[in-house]
């Protein structure tokens, strides 16, 4: 069983500020981010200087519980590791790299493999795995990050991979429909999908990240 403690503990937060779930921009698939990747983030109004990306596996680029990118988006994959070679992007999942899951680091290394992409060891499950990202990023000077509004994190979970991306003061992309069937999502990701409309439609936003010069 994939428990997720710090899911659970942080989900409370929304009852004070539920604008912690919202991204920053959508798209559907993983096919529709946009290149140059920063372009996603152009109605912000903001000059957004993303020196990493962060991403999400299930559901994201990968279909839910494999270890490999789903056929129709290894393209874009590829030219997304082009725009952000090395170090500068990094896959953060909880189910590959979650060590309370992944507890011998076998499906991290799959991964790895499989995509030529880090995948990140961490204790906390997301949403509160934010330092651990930090803590990677600034173990890699070459990256350049600095600062959590230098990150972008790409998922499809509101509660997870968004509330991430906030508690970190970081930016998000949601990708809203994902890889899987809506009929065959799981009950958490249902309700997502009419949260988070439903939050936006009532003129909450996602806090904008402030850089260190602001």
């Amino acid at each position: 069983m994939n428990l997720n403690f710090s899911g659970t503990v942080n989900v409370f937060r929304l009852l004070v500020k539920p604008s912690l779930c919202l991204p920053h921009a959508t798209v559907s698939t993983f096919n529709e981010i946009p290149s140059p990747f920063g372009r996603a983030f152009e109605s912000s109004g903001k000059k957004v200087g993303i020196k990493a990306i962060v991403l999400d596996k299930d559901d994201c680029f990968a279909y839910p519980d494999t270890n490999e990118i789903y056929p129709a988006y290894t393209e874009r994959f590829r030219q997304l590791q082009e725009e952000y070679p090395g170090r500068r992007l990094l896959i953060v999942s909880n189910t590959a790299g979650a060590t309370s899951y992944d507890r011998d680091g076998r499906l991290a290394k799959e991964l790895e493999i499989a995509t030529g992409v880090s995948v990140l060891a961490h204790r906390v499950k997301k949403p509160g795995c934010g330092d651990e990202i930090m803590t990677y990023f600034k173990s890699h000077p070459e990256v350049g990050v600095t600062h959590p509004s230098q990150v972008a994190i790409v998922g499809d979970r509101l509660m997870t991979d968004m509330m991430l991306a906030n508690m970190m003061g970081s930016w998000g992309l949601w990708i809203q429909d994902g890889v899987k069937p809506l009929n065959k999502k799981s009950l958490f990701s249902k309700l997502e999908q009419r949260l988070g409309p439903f939050l936006m439609a009532r003129g909450f936003q996602a806090p904008n990240p402030q850089s260190p010069f602001e």
